[in-house]
């Protein structure tokens, strides 16, 4: 999976200093905009501690992870044995499966594997965000396009802007504003091609689906979904995403929007979100 946005700007009328190092075979960053408070490198080491915990846990290439010694067990002892930070991950790639019909899974390599590399980049970002002392000035957290808007008790106020890449072209097909606590999570086939995988039949996805884009107040459940909605498309996306808000309201679902190979564009939920 891809997770892949670019910021389409900021606040003009702020100064914007970012900071970015590489973590979990990505690149991740911090934004700062504001006069007030910490700069972008007194954020980084909160985000750049919770992002280094995930990935000595949950990384499915480390034979000696706690991802890699557990992927033999059944999925109730998975989330009884698990480290109880990363509990959460574990219980929504788990019950993703269970609303997806096995579209998404994080056992798409065979029965005794785990990989959690379609739900794992946005818990980080969510781990990071709760450890991220916000004062006086708004910070935008990006590990590998997975963002999050934090704002502080003297920032702004404002939204970040960020744009969805165009599949078919090198602009913007769209622009979102995050909102305080808002996140954005895209998989799409921008830079590794045709790669995301049918957990259903194993085969790579070939639906008409270019990129998938999930707006929602849980980093997590944004990361995760964006991957399960590419493999089944608009119409059946549509439906699953109608399930995921019945059953986990905490997840803040807001809107997905699909863009397909011909240009065309499907939506669902507050579709005026994306404008």
């Amino acid at each position: 999976m891809v997770l892949s946005l670019s910021l389409a700007g900021g606040c003009a009328r702020a100064p914007i200093e970012r900071i970015e190092w590489p973590v979990m075979g990505t690149v991740a960053a911090v934004q700062v905009r504001g006069g007030g408070g910490l700069s972008a490198s007194g954020y980084r080491q909160s985000a750049a501690d919770a992002f280094a915990e995930v990935e000595r846990l949950l990384n499915a290439h480390d034979p000696d992870s706690e991802l890699s010694r557990l992927a033999p067990l059944g999925d109730d002892a998975v989330l009884a044995q698990c480290d109880k930070r990363m509990r959460p991950c574990y219980a929504a790639a788990f019950a993703l499966e269970r609303l997806s019909g096995g579209a998404f899974s994080p056992r798409w390599r065979g029965t005794n594997t785990l990989d959690l590399g379609a739900i794992a980049k946005g818990f980080a970002v969510d781990l990071a965000a709760e450890v991220t002392y916000v004062d006086g000035n708004d910070a935008l957290l990006d590990l590998g396009g997975n963002l999050k808007a934090l704002q502080g008790e003297g920032g702004s106020r404002r939204p970040w802007r960020t744009g969805v890449r165009d599949p078919g072209g090198s602009g913007f097909a769209a622009e979102v504003d995050l909102r305080e606590g808002e996140a954005l999570a895209t998989s799409a086939t921008y830079f590794r091609g045709s790669h995301i995988r049918d957990a259903r039949t194993g085969a790579v996805v070939s639906n008409g689906v270019a990129s998938v884009t999930v707006l929602a107040r849980s980093a997590m459940w944004a990361d995760g979904l964006s991957t399960a909605l590419f493999v089944l498309g608009p119409d059946s996306g549509a439906a699953l995403l109608h399930s995921m808000t019945e059953e986990f309201p905490d997840a803040g679902l807001v809107a997905a929007l699909w863009i397909l190979a011909d240009g065309t564009t499907r939506s669902a939920g507050d579709a005026a979100r994306f404008r």
